[in-house]
């Protein structure tokens, strides 16, 4: 017995209200159901937590349902994608099932329909069966084989059946009403042929069910009460029930329910065009960590639970919109300021020679260590030990020889705080033949150990920096949008337009201290003043910038107040 829930949006009303009214017995299940024919998006991510959500609020149970229904596009690879996604983003099937696993009630009530005279074997083709339906404000054309006898059609549809007749000869068509107004009531096709290996089915079917013919008998047969899914398929929902009230439904009738997709700015959910995507060689794969598949997010180190934590705080509406894609860092960047280590990194290296530095009685230089805190935000995190020499390797932006006005800096005659370390001042350059500065010369003061002096005195800037002879390389890939327009396509209408050439830079000659070497594969860290950065779950020492340190989305949140 589970508690009433205190419904916050008008799926879980009408749920409520459904176990009030004793519709389904006070049950709930629901179904994921997606088309094996991709990988799975963020777009996706609002579905699952929905689907899954409302089904543990209500103490039921959702499984997951590969609506495989079109063997041209399907592939297993998409559907072992889509269960890892799932258990990634944090939910657990009832059970994995497919709607191809119930192709043969599917036939056997396809023929119920036709035996009943709600079901014929048109002859045409797909070409001149959508013309023959006319538009809005344009009347349909009635097939001159709708009136086929009931005998004529199931002959034909077993013979579809048997394999007897070439792709595209025949179809099977609903007899609905081809004057609705509704243009998905206008005698919808149920099923075509289609001589194509199923990656469920193998070869056992030569005739494939349509989504609609699919999608609500497949419910029925799970025991699906609530058929949530997204605004598009509004319009299906009257040719959703009424395939259910023309068949011998094993329960009761599914409800469908219709909520808002999710949609971002600077972003495109499209399969067929994330596809385009990865076979052009745009980008590297479907798991890029530039795409918005959950795939990609996850290897660019996004957190599934920032993901889950968003998808439900923005809530379950009517009313399709876009979200601000910076609006979903904040969250990204809110779960990993908590969670990840704080280390040092430097992107574009420049050497720091600290000339005052001390050296052994063989002129080597000494090594000292500081104690530095992993993570600010969580004390039992504890510290690590980084090595501090006499060579360091700092950012080449963070000097400048000709500083521009209010540089705070390093630049000849300037004191800086080093992280953790020492307050340190620029006295020289080293430059190579061409004039180009290769290493800068500092003096330190030993009496500041720890970045504060002892007589009080304050600097403007603290930077970052890595011991030159402890550091490792690393290669860190830094990205920009991969689509430059907020909207994309809304210029031109192909949103593969705005695709932005420049979204990837690899730099290949990062220096980063030793305690990276450490970091296990798709773990995320903080490089301090950088940003949060993913290490590759493939490859050792390459990182992905997660998300920048800087709230974007409070910065446009402050302009528009």
């Amino acid at each position: 017995m589970t508690e009433p829930v205190a419904a916050t949006d008008f799926i879980r009303d009408t749920v409520a209200r459904d176990n009030e009214q004793g519709t389904y017995g006070g049950r709930v299940q629901t179904r994921f159901p997606p088309e094996p024919n991709g990988y799975l998006h963020i777009g996706h991510a609002k579905a699952i937590t929905v689907d899954f959500g409302i089904a543990r609020d209500f103490g039921g149970l959702c499984n997951l349902r590969l609506d495989d229904t079109n063997p041209d596009t399907e592939q297993v690879e998409y559907v072992d994608a889509i269960v890892s996604d799932i258990e990634w983003l944090g939910y657990e099937p009832a059970a994995v099932l497919h709607a191809s696993d119930y192709f043969p009630v599917l036939y056997e009530w396809a023929e119920h329909l036709v035996m009943t005279g709600f079901a014929y074997v048109d002859d045409q083709d797909v070409e001149t069966i959508s013309a023959q339906r006319g538009g809005y404000g344009k009347p349909g054309v009635e097939s001159p084989y709708r009136n086929r006898s009931v005998e004529e059609n199931l002959d034909l549809f077993r013979r579809m059946r048997a394999g007897e007749f070439a792709e595209g000869s025949r179809v099977l068509r609903a007899k609905v009403d081809m004057q609705h107004e509704n243009m998905q009531m206008r005698d919808p096709v149920m099923y075509r042929i289609r001589f194509s290996h199923h990656h469920n089915t193998g070869d056992e079917w030569c005739i494939y069910p349509t989504y609609d013919w699919a999608h609500g008998q497949s419910d029925a047969i799970e025991g699906v009460t609530h058929s949530i899914c997204t605004l598009e398929f509004d319009s299906h929902r009257a040719l959703y029930d009424w395939y259910l009230e023309h068949c011998p439904l094993p329960g009761d009738q599914p409800k469908q329910i219709e909520f808002a997709r999710l949609e971002f700015t600077h972003t495109v959910t499209s399969k067929r065009r994330l596809l385009k995507l990865v076979t052009d060689g745009i980008v590297s794969g479907w798991d890029d960590p530039r795409m918005p598949t959950l795939q990609g997010l996850r290897r660019r180190g996004y957190p599934a639970s920032a993901i889950r934590d968003f998808c439900h705080d923005i809530g379950t509406t009517k009313t399709n919109s876009r979200q601000s894609i910076e609006a979903l860092e904040a969250y990204i960047r809110r779960e990993l300021n908590k969670t990840s280590q704080r280390r040092m990194a430097v992107l574009n290296p420049l050497k720091l020679v600290i000339t005052n530095w001390p050296t052994d009685e063989d002129g080597a230089p000494l090594v000292d260590h500081f104690d530095i805190v992993n993570n600010p935000e969580n004390e039992a995190d504890g510290t690590r030990s980084v090595a501090f020499s006499g060579e360091l390797w700092i950012e080449a932006d963070d000097f400048a020889e000709v500083p521009p006005p209010k540089f705070f800096r390093l630049s000849p005659g300037k004191e800086v705080r080093l992280r953790g370390a020492y307050l340190v001042t620029a006295t020289g350059v080293v430059k190579d033949s061409s004039g180009a500065i290769v290493a800068v010369e500092a003096t330190y003061d030993p009496a500041s150990k720890g970045g504060n002096a002892p007589d009080g005195r304050k600097v403007k800037s603290t930077m970052h920096w890595v011991s030159a002879p402890h550091a490792i390389d690393a290669a860190v890939a830094l990205y920009e949008r991969l689509f430059a327009a907020a909207y994309p396509g809304e210029r031109t209408g192909e949103p593969l337009d705005d695709v932005n050439p420049d979204s990837l830079q690899l730099v290949t000659g990062a220096k980063v201290e030793a305690a990276l070497a450490d970091t296990s594969p798709g773990e995320v860290v903080q490089f301090e003043r950088l940003g949060y950065f993913a290490q590759d779950a493939r490859t050792p020492m390459l990182f992905h910038r997660t998300v920048g340190l800087r709230d974007e989305w409070a910065a446009i949140q402050k302009r528009q107040g």
